[in-house]
């Protein structure tokens, strides 16, 4: 039983990543570390403009794992995927892939970035030592509205990690990264 949902879910995973693509097209996979370098420092750029609290976390954060781009689609059986990288200062410590596949009423496509702070020396290395990191399970991650980010100071972080989720294009009903699959990829 467990290899039919395992190969379930695989199924869903290609037939969302390939509507995704159908749906935005563009290079979404197979970005150099050069490009995601790149890519990763634009995008908090952005995130720091639009969110002044994000700039303000990430001078506390051990680490900050920066996917900037997202693509998800779905139609009943839905997916998402991107690259990103894990920075400490100006190092970068790894690739990543982020990966979602879900079910259920949704139709739709759209695009997006998020950006994980690491608080804690455990939440760095449980991203580092583990197989895959599925957001919900493990260190607990914090995701930041508008409203929270308000509210957020040095003395009220006491999660491992906070998300946010920023650069929404496109149309799907719902976002959640809960559910996500982070895992090592080699650039």
């Amino acid at each position: 039983m467990t290899n039919v949902r395992r190969n379930f879910h695989k199924l869903v995973l290609v037939t969302a990543t390939s509507l995704a693509l159908g749906a935005f097209g563009g290079p979404a996979f197979s970005a150099t570390a050069e490009d995601l370098d790149r890519d990763a420092a634009q995008a908090l750029q952005t995130l720091y403009k639009s969110n002044p609290a994000a700039e303000a976390i990430s001078k506390k954060a051990r680490a900050i794992l920066v996917f900037p781009k997202i693509i998800k689609a779905g139609l009943v059986f839905g997916g998402s995927y991107g690259e990103g990288v894990l920075t400490r200062g100006t190092e970068h410590l790894g690739y990543y892939n982020s990966v979602s596949a879900s079910w259920g009423w949704q139709a739709g496509a759209e695009s997006y970035g998020y950006v994980v702070f690491l608080m804690s020396d455990k939440a760095v290395k449980y991203l580092n030592t583990t197989q895959g990191w599925e957001i919900g399970v493990g260190p607990s991650v914090v995701v930041v509205n508008e409203g929270m980010a308000k509210n957020l100071s040095s003395s009220t972080l006491k999660n491992d990690a906070y998300a946010f989720i920023f650069d929404q294009q496109g149309l799907m009903a719902s976002l959640s990264i809960e559910g996500t699959k982070i895992t090592r990829i080699k650039r």
